[in-house]
This record gives C-alpha cells, structure tokens and sequence, in this order.
C-alpha cells in the first residue's frame, strides 16, 4: 500500500503552464454508446446504422461523437469492466458482411435478427454470436478471402504487444469454462507459467480464432472513423481509470496490481465511499494498482495504454479522474464501500509521462463528485478540461458549480451522463424545489425540460457541450442506460432506425442554427 504521495523531486505547488490546453473551439456532441444503434444482430454494430448516425451528426452541424469504453465486455455488460484494456468487443462487429466474402450464410444470423430490436439481450448475444465469429474464422482461414480491413498476419504482428496474451487469455478462458483466471491451476494462472503451458500449443486455434475477432473489430472500426472524418466528425472515447479484474491485464501484469502473489486475489480493491447514487458507495471490485511499480519504468503500461486509445479515438475522456490524486481504498474482500480509505496516487507525475509520450493528446477529465481542492489544483495543472453535469445543479443556490454561470471554458457541459437518468426521467422525478429552480433559472415551463437543458448547454460558457441521444429524443426513464450499483439491467437500451430518420429535418434544422446562434 502506498503511504505518501508520489510526487516528482521537482514538483512544487505553482504550476504557471498548464501541461495541457487543447480545447479552443467551442462545439457540440452527442454521446451515444454503439450497442445502442438499430439493427438486427441483436445489438448495434458498426454497419450502416453506425455511419447513418455520422450523418445524422454532419445535418445537425455536430462535432463530436462520445462514446463509452469500446472493451470486451465480460459478466455484467458493463463497458467498465473489460476483459482487456486493449482489445476490442467483438460484439459489435458487423456480421452481415461476412456474407458476401462467404464466411458466413444469411441464415446464420436468423438468431441474432429474432432478439428484441429495442433492447440488447446480451445473454443471448453470448451464446450466438462468439460461435458465429469461429465459424466465420474457420472459412476465413480455408478461403483466404481478400477482406477490406488489410491483411491479417500483419495486423497479428503490429498488435502483438497487447493482442497475444489477450487472445490466450480468452482461449483459456473458455476452455476453463469461463471461470475467472486465478480459480485457473496453477500453471495457467501464473502468466510467466502459461506462455510454457502445454495448453498454449493445443489451443492454438482458439488463439487464432479471438485475433481474428479483433482483427474484424479494428478494421470496421477503423471504416466507422472514416467516416466521420469524411462528415467532419471526431470521436471522444472512454478510458476507466482501472481494469477488470478478471482481464488479461491483470494476469499479464500482476506485478502492476495490488494481489497476492500467492492467490492472484486483490489486496483491496476500488470503489467511492456513499454518495449521490448510493447510500453503500459503489464496490467496483477493481484490482488497484501499485503505482511506484508504474512510476519506476515511467509508466510504460499506461502510456501503451493511452497511445491505444488514441489509435481508435480523437479524444479521449479518463473516467474517475479524482483517483489519480486520491483513489479510495476498500479492503478485499468487502460487502459494500463504506470501509476504506483515501489512498494518494500518482498525481502530476504520471500526466507529465503523458505529455511527454504524448504532447498533443486530447483528454478530458471526469472530475465529477464531492472534489477536494487538491483534485482540482491537479486539474487546473494538468490543464484538462473537467466535467459539468446540470442534473447536479438544482440541489442549493446561485453558489452551485454545475450551474451554466459558473462554468469555465475549459470545460465540457452535460444534460446528463451515461449514469444518469434521462433529462425527462431525473425532472420527473426530481423534488418540486428542484423542478422549480430549473424553471426559474431557465425562465421556461417546465414541459419540455430536455430540450431546456440542451439550449442551456449550447448557450453556456463550456466550450464543448455533449448531450445524450435519449435527450434529443425527450424519453423518459425507460431509456435510462445505467444506474449506478445495480448489477443488471443494464446498458440495454436501442433506438429504431426510424426514430432517427424523423429527426432529419426540423431538428437537424433546428440543431444546426443553435450551433450557429451560440459559436459551436
């Protein structure tokens, strides 16, 4: 456990030049997670609904796309909690090409196009669409097919680094039945034990065959991102601040982790103390990390880490940024987060590896909750912009920090965010004090308040401003996308492809001459 905080021999409390300060231009995003675009494999999928959206964006005169965490998903759904930092989910690859380079039928998919349109089923998503990917693999390989995403060996070996034992992990991961990597014996859950393991060999197609995902999954990926260059758009990602678990980062490193080094158990593990969304706190359950085993190579996991996010992403938000400067410590095992304690953590040493690796990155801070001013001196040093959320905003008086006059430019504003309700569902069911200040301070009546907060946000100081599509839609809860500390349920909602294409028109009209009214 760290005792002090890790703080640079030179580092003093004045920091005149911020390290970073690219956020100039004022504009506007939507923040979309791609599970939730239409269609019918069972979830959204880089297909034409994706780049339909792009141009929905382009009409509209919007900037960005924000996304969440683009990981492997593993028990839960939840794009926070990945099997790899690295690699890609391969549910959201596009399926329906495959047929026409005949690596897979049009019947294939007839059991991804009976799941729900509306909703993501990912139970069912599990046991359809990994089998699907093999078959696929298993023709790709006899056929060789000329596919337009490059060629495979090459992409094998450019992304050797992360994508060996990240498709070894997956392989002995379902021959273990999915059970996590420390219940594995013992020469398989030792990583330096494994890569010598007999099982390495005879699993060699089940290696192959998860690389071949990811392949797929970075160059249809890569074919979305043209596009929205093409439309003038940029894509802000999502990097968690920790890893799962039970992900390959964790058994390929565990030197960087706080486990046991006998069990491969965590030490302790990650979460925030009670708060706004729950009474418990929330328990992550993430592995910490040992950050002077990271400062003593100069942080070389994370700058492989943020340099991957840029490959795929034009900006990238760090979730939970409060955790570089004070991360809360629960010891493991727990029930809830109520036990623990505020642990230091890297501070501005690990953004200035950052700037040096990287000197033109593009992050924003999730600063979110209760911040310490040490919190937001590391903020204010970094020079990143931080968050405002105006569902946060009605709770006290003209004094409140998420109020639109109180921001900075430096900032990005949000309706509300993918832990949110929707704008309608928080209003509806805010208490009246709150729901009168919001009608007050806006000057409007109250009945189309989704609408309200996303002119609010398009005329306040922010100088970018980001709003959910649900928002743009004005639907209530049942659009909801997560709530914090609920296990299940989650990041299941879809739209119709039609529900879109009825914005087209007014709205995009309507959208674009805010834009131009307020300079975005």
């Amino acid at each position: 456990m760290i005792s002090e905080p890790l703080r640079g021999p030179d580092e003093s409390d004045d920091h005149p030049t911020p390290l970073f300060n690219w956020l100039k231009q004022r504009a506007a995003g939507v923040l979309l997670h791609p599970t939730s675009l239409p269609g019918e494999q069972g979830c959204g999928v880089f297909d034409q609904h994706a780049v339909r959206f792009l141009d929905f964006l382009k009409e509209a005169g919007l900037k960005y796309w924000q996304v969440c965490p683009l990981g492997p998903t593993g028990y839960g759904d939840s794009p926070y909690q990945c099997f790899s930092a690295f690699a890609g989910n391969p549910y959201l690859v596009d399926l329906a090409v495959l047929i026409r380079f005949g690596l897979l039928a049009a019947d294939d998919l007839a059991e991804l196009a009976a799941l729900p349109p509306d909703r993501t089923d990912y139970g069912a998503i599990y046991r359809i669409k990994p089998r699907l990917l093999r078959a696929a693999f298993e023709k790709f390989r006899k056929k060789k097919p000329a596919l337009p995403y490059g060629d495979f060996p090459a992409f094998c070996r450019r992304e050797a680094h992360w994508l060996d034992g990240y498709a070894y992990f997956r392989a002995l991961k379902d021959h273990f039945k999915g059970i996590a990597w420390w219940e594995w014996p013992a020469g398989e859950r030792d990583f330096a034990k494994a890569r010598k393991s007999p099982l390495h060999a005879q699993l060699a197609d089940a290696i192959a065959a998860h690389q071949f995902a990811q392949y797929l999954f970075f160059g249809q990926w890569a074919l979305v991102r043209a596009a929205a260059r093409e439309r003038g758009v940029q894509i802000i990602g999502d990097l968690p601040i920790f890893v799962a678990a039970d992900s390959a980062d964790a058994w390929g490193n565990p030197a960087l982790f706080e486990l046991d080094h006998k069990t491969f158990l965590p030490l302790a593990v990650a979460g925030v103390p009670p708060d706004y969304f729950s009474a418990d706190g929330q328990l992550w359950g993430n592995p910490l990390y040992r950050w002077e085993a990271h400062r003593a190579d100069g942080y070389a996991w994370w700058i492989a880490r943020l340099r991957a996010s840029f490959e795929i992403c034009d900006v990238v938000r760090i979730d939970h940024f409060r955790g570089f400067d004070a991360y809360w410590r629960i010891p493991f095992p727990a029930k809830n987060a109520r036990v623990g304690e505020w642990v230091p953590g890297p501070g501005l040493d690990l953004f200035r590896a950052f700037r040096a690796a990287l000197p033109d990155a593009r992050i924003i801070a999730e600063d979110l909750g209760v911040l310490t001013d040490s919190v937001v001196q590391l903020r204010d040093d970094s020079g990143l912009p931080g968050m405002l959320v105006l569902q946060f905003a009605w709770g006290s008086d003209a004094g409140n920090g998420y109020l639109p006059h109180n921001a900075v430019p430096n900032s990005v504003i949000y309706p509300g965010t993918h832990d949110n309700d929707t704008t309608l569902g928080w209003y509806q069911a805010a208490p009246e004090a709150e729901r009168n200040y919001v009608r007050r301070y806006l000057r409007v009546s109250g009945t189309d308040v989704p609408w309200d907060f996303i002119r609010a946000s398009y005329g306040g100081v922010s100088r970018l401003a980001v709003f959910s599509l649900q928002d743009v839609f004005a639907l209530g809860s049942v659009a909801r996308f997560n709530t914090p500390a609920k296990a299940e349920g989650n990041w299941q909602w879809r739209y119709r492809a039609a529900a879109l294409e009825k914005l087209f028109g007014s709205t995009t009209t309507y959208l674009r001459e805010l834009a131009t009214l307020t300079g975005r």
